[in-house]
């Protein structure tokens, strides 16, 4: 915990929660997302939305904070994009591909939500890097 910069985690955080509101949006992939998991706009309206991204976004600092942890204050901005973006690719991917394969969900679900915490990763990675 010596070399964790506190204000730098909280900031990571806020970036890959801040990101999935635009990843998972009209914007970009929400239409998409939604078909492939059969989510409809009628179900969606009943979920607990004040619940659930609060429980996101601590889950999301959650993983901010256990990404320092693993840098240790020992990564600079290069090495905290590089990193992160492994972290996406050779975490974060294989277990969602698991998944993938036994839930037999859609590729297109996994390369949204496995694109989604890559950059989410990488994102985190160059702000924790950058302020150590």
């Amino acid at each position: 915990m010596e070399g964790l910069n506190i204000w730098a985690v909280l900031v990571a955080g806020i970036a890959g929660f801040g990101l999935g509101a635009i990843w998972y949006s009209p914007v970009l992939f929400i239409k998409v997302w939604m078909k492939e998991t059969g989510l409809t706009e009628e179900k969606a309206k009943t979920a607990n939305t004040g619940l659930i991204m609060g429980l996101a976004f601590l889950l999301t600092l959650f993983a901010a904070f256990n990404l320092a942890m693993f840098f240790g204050g020992k990564v600079d901005l290069q090495g905290g994009i590089l990193y992160g973006f492994l972290t996406g690719i050779g975490f974060v991917l294989p277990c969602l591909g698991i998944l993938t394969l036994f839930e037999m969900t859609s590729v297109k679900l996994f390369a949204i939500n496995a694109g989604y915490f890559t950059v989410m990763f990488t994102i985190m990675g160059a702000i924790l890097g950058a302020w150590h």
